[in-house]
């Protein structure tokens, strides 16, 4: 079974260590996002190892309009199909009830979606999505939620957390009942509670105490980055994160940017996931120490440094800002490519500095001064 070790702690900050079947994770860390089982980019598996990736995050139900989750669990599971032998988190499905919102129907059994591929009917409720990530043997399964606008009126919120909660007992019955099955895949399966509750800090809070109770390996905090202020986002964080267990891992889903995570970390999360460094980086805009650069700027016409001196990801060991800039405007695959890799590493060894500034008690240094490095 999963072991999470509160390795230390600095104010809120924590410092961590998740044993899991797929192996350690050291926490706090950045989930390289891969919704349908590849970073958008053609960043391959090789790459995720060369960029020193930890977790790799994978969609339910991306995967299983396409190729098919039954397809996956036949062909070994997702680390097998993908050649990835880390962990892997995989989300419910319950953020597609938030964004493909004109095109699905919430009712206490589950979701009525429309596929944005080819239209056809899905329904999913919190035993299909078990199911359907059980077939996928992901090392760690989010609970089906629904994750309501952050500015919802209260009249709507209460509800919704309150089936999120139902939908959460059935999640952990129906886990339980597949990781006994003898032809399930990873037996060691573990379910990951989500918190809702918009921006009303009361209702995240009993909903953190309610869901603590159930004594999951992990808890995530949910419907945040979706509408609300930055500022929102930390009081919500500040004032729910110390009714979640201190002694498992603290999630924190969809957040965000660098400074997203250093405030993130500060306030006592150990995981973060977002597309931001894939997305931006497809459109040519790089993470540096001095700010974000947009290489497509004709600035880096005749710019013959890497993306940022001393960095030792694969794109800035060997290529300048010029052939990257000439390859974005080419449209070759390879300037998106490079930018997404060097994201992706950026983000990473960020984390592995702040992991390193947590053990060595210079956090709050190390916060003050990248928060004024990434915010130029």
């Amino acid at each position: 079974m999963a072991k999470y070790t509160l390795i230390k702690t600095i104010g809120r900050a924590k410092r961590g260590r998740f044993e899991t079947v797929h192996g350690t994770i050291e926490t706090p860390v950045f989930m390289n996002v891969g919704t349908v089982g590849a970073i958008k980019g053609a960043v391959s598996t090789e790459d995720l190892e060369t960029i020193h990736t930890q977790v790799e995050l994978s969609n339910t139900y991306h995967l299983h309009v396409r190729p098919g989750d039954r397809l996956i669990h036949d062909l070994g599971g997702l680390h097998k199909f993908m050649s990835w032998n880390k962990p892997i988190l995989t989300d419910s499905g319950g953020f597609q009830v938030f964004s493909l919102a004109g095109l699905r129907k919430i009712k206490e059994e589950g979701v009525t979606f429309r596929s944005h591929i080819d239209g056809h009917k899905i329904f999913m409720g919190p035993e299909e999505s078990m199911q359907i990530q059980s077939n996928l043997a992901s090392t760690i399964a989010m609970a089906f939620d629904e994750c309501p606008p952050a500015l919802e009126k209260m009249e709507y919120v209460r509800p919704s957390v309150e089936r999120t909660t139902r939908w959460l007992k059935r999640c952990k019955a129906e886990m339980d009942r597949l990781n006994a099955l003898p032809d399930t895949i990873n037996k060691e399966q573990l379910l990951f509670g989500i918190n809702q509750g918009a921006v009303f800090e009361k209702l995240r809070i009993e909903h953190a105490k309610e869901i603590a109770e159930l004594d999951l390996p992990g808890y995530a905090i949910g419907g945040l980055a979706v509408g609300e202020t930055h500022e929102q986002m930390y009081y919500i964080l500040d004032e729910t994160v110390p009714y979640l267990p201190q002694n498992k891992p603290t999630y924190l889903m969809g957040v965000g940017t660098p400074a997203n995570i250093l405030e993130g970390v500060d306030r006592g999360v150990d995981f973060f996931d977002c597309v931001y460094p894939s997305r931006n980086g497809r459109h040519g805009q790089v993470y540096t120490n001095h700010g974000k650069m947009n290489l497509k700027n004709a600035q880096y016409e005749r710019d013959m440094r890497p993306i940022e001196e001393g960095c030792e990801c694969p794109a800035c060991k060997r290529y300048s800002r010029a052939y990257i800039r000439h390859l974005l405007k080419a449209e070759e695959m390879l300037g998106l490519r490079l930018c997404v890799t060097h994201n992706l590493y950026f983000y990473n060894k960020m984390m592995e500095e702040i992991r390193e500034a947590l053990d060595t008690d210079t956090w709050q240094q190390y916060k003050r001064e990248k928060l004024e490095k990434v915010g130029k």
